[in-house]
């Protein structure tokens, strides 16, 4: 059975989180809210859950699944942040983007994008995934709740449970999130590029990709 975690969207309990965190260690798969909109999300050690994840949302390994951390020491752990894109990153999180950056060695090469070694990280800006991750004490892996054929995530814990009941083990209910996901933004080249429009307000210090 799926389990519920009901918390405070502005000050979670601890306790809850823990137990949230130690299922992600034994390689669950959950949905969680964040500052955009839910998550599915797993740990990254697990490559069963990573598989099962994929799974749940249709997507094949060319899909950039995203790495979800605490900050942006863990970031630099991750991926290659020379000087001027940490003054970037600094900017702009902890907040509802998604970069995409060069994959480090430290990142296992299963995560990678298949062709250009990339991976999608982030920081979000919200209380409850970061007790989360500061009780699991590292990043998890996490894809935008959005199941096959749908068009807008799935955003209300009685929506997931209807959805999802016995296919994942866990929801943590903080009330409803957004329908909008996060703003991606594309740092690879010499200057960043915004390839979706999101709930992450941009402005001129970004340029937009062309459309197709």
């Amino acid at each position: 059975m799926t389990q519920r975690f009901v918390v405070h969207a502005e000050s979670p309990q601890p306790r809850l989180l823990r137990q949230a965190a130690l299922l992600l260690g034994e390689g669950a798969v959950i949905a969680v809210p964040t500052d955009a909109c839910y998550v599915l999300a797993c740990g990254l050690a697990h490559k069963p859950a990573v598989d099962r994840l994929r799974a749940l949302r249709g997507l094949d390994d060319r899909h950039l699944l995203t790495l979800i951390c605490r900050d942006l020491s863990e970031v630099g752990l991750y991926a290659q942040v020379d000087n001027r894109r940490y003054r970037f990153l600094r900017e702009w999180t902890p907040g509802p983007y998604t970069f995409v950056l060069p994959a480090t060695r430290e990142l296992p090469r299963r995560l990678w994008h298949p062709s250009r070694r990339t991976i999608g990280l982030r920081v979000p800006d919200s209380p409850v995934i970061a007790g989360l991750l500061e009780a699991l004490g590292g990043p998890v892996l996490g894809t935008s709740l959005i199941l096959p054929g749908d068009d807008d995530p799935l955003h209300e814990a009685d929506e997931i449970l209807d959805r999802l009941g016995r296919r994942i083990e866990a929801v943590i209910d903080a009330g409803g999130q957004g329908l909008v996901p996060t703003t991606v933004v594309d740092m690879t080249g010499e200057q960043p590029m915004v390839t979706r429009i999101g709930c992450g307000a941009v402005d001129g210090r970004i340029e937009l990709a062309a459309a197709d």
